[in-house]
């Protein structure tokens, strides 16, 4: 049984990871520093998999904490990496704390693995690294265009940073997955997506006006040139990308990789626009959704949906489950955390 760190492990994409790590029969180990999250989720992975994983709650802005942790666990043979700050909008205000946070973390891991024999490092990337892309879909080699956001240039400074330290340091091994858009939930309903205060995702805002925690979901632009005016995304099923991250680490560790460092594009391959979404919703959820149309919001890209050949081919990964499937988890989740 391999062990492994996931940073961030209690969050979003991060537990449902940790659940298929522990399913493959790997040794999991969680740091989170619970900012954006709740040691209740172990709970959930628990109830998934009869397993609780080793958590430490603990700040990887703190270099001398990360040092002791590496001390401790010597063990290790793979580090998958979510912990971050990842809201845009918060990003432009707190530009130095998103710097701090996101690129400082980790530099501190990366110093601590490069002491190890030999790592295996997976990063949490994003499909903001391409901005809007010059064609469509979007494949591993269009152009990494200027961030949108200090959030997005954090993304583009971490895989610059990693790659640069691969060139540096050959027993470093590393694979960084560009997300696409992450929404649902585990078919248990023993974990999802939880966003603290106001969701600055679509699909949980979906839920919580559907469940009435909010008023009114606001659509912002329709008049953009897409089939229905409103924006075109990549919804991906959060357990089909977290069964991507088993898919990278095993190409790690059983040395199959075919650079030191590989980028992979993580989607269905689909776009679906945002009111495409709220009519799948509304078809498995057999809610009536109260929405409006509202002016755009600055910043925000037309299309962006994933060219996932490389994947596919490269590790024998695509996408099982639908938008139908992602929005009737993501209603079955919020509804058993309401208590409804």
């Amino acid at each position: 049984m391999s062990k492994i760190l996931v940073t961030g492990g209690l969050g979003f994409i991060g537990s449902h990871t940790v659940v298929e790590l522990q399913n493959e029969g790997f040794e999991v180990v969680i740091i989170d520093d619970l900012s954006n999250s709740s040691e209740k989720v172990l709970d959930g992975i628990n109830a998934i998999t009869g397993k609780t994983p080793v958590f430490e709650k603990l700040d990887l802005k703190e270099k001398s904490a990360v040092e002791s942790f590496f001390k401790k666990h010597s063990d290790l043979k793979g580090v998958i990496h979510f912990a971050a700050n990842k809201a845009v909008g918060e990003s432009v205000k707190e530009p130095l704390m998103y710097y701090e946070n996101n690129v400082g973390s980790l530099v501190y891991i990366l110093k601590e693995l490069k002491k190890l024999p030999e790592a295996n490092f997976i990063f949490s990337s994003s499909c903001t690294v391409y901005g809007q892309a010059d064609k469509l879909p979007i494949t591993e080699d269009a152009a990494v265009k200027l961030a949108e956001s200090p959030y997005g240039n954090t993304k583009q400074i971490g895989e610059e940073i990693i790659q640069d330290t691969c060139n540096a340091i050959p027993s470093i091994k590393a694979i960084a997955l560009r997300y696409f858009n992450p929404i649902g939930a585990h078919e248990s309903a023993n974990i999802g997506e939880l966003p603290l205060g106001v969701p600055q995702n679509l699909v949980p805002f979906i839920t919580q006006t559907a469940i009435g925690l909010r008023e009114q979901l606001s659509v912002f632009g329709d008049d953009y040139p897409t089939p229905d005016g409103t924006c075109i995304r990549d919804y991906i099923h959060v357990v089909d990308l977290a069964k991507a991250h088993v898919v990278a680490l095993q190409r790690l560790l059983k040395g199959k990789n075919k650079k030191q460092y590989e980028t992979f594009n993580l989607g269905t391959g689909t776009g679906s626009s945002v009111l495409e979404v709220i009519k799948s919703f509304e078809k498995v959820s057999g809610e009536k959704l109260n929405y409006k149309l509202v002016d755009r919001r600055a910043g925000d890209v037309i299309s962006a949906y994933a060219d996932t050949q490389k994947a596919k081919n490269e590790l024998g990964w695509e996408t099982k489950l639908s938008l139908d499937d992602a929005m009737a988890s993501a209603w079955k989740w919020e509804k058993k955390v309401r208590g409804k």
